[in-house]
């Protein structure tokens, strides 16, 4: 017989490989904008 996927109890624990690599890199793009806008803000400090 062979095993119906549908009825697989850990596929309801595990996230779909889409959402993990959206997430992954939502997290990437926001650190490098905040770190982008912490170094527009070290700059500006440093010319006043």
């Amino acid at each position: 017989m062979s095993e119906d996927p549908s009825h697989n109890p850990v596929k309801g624990r595990t996230m779909p490989r889409a959402l993990v690599i959206r997430l992954i890199a939502y997290l990437v793009a926001g650190h490098l904008f905040a770190g982008f806008l912490y170094l527009l803000f070290h700059v500006g400090a440093q010319s006043h």
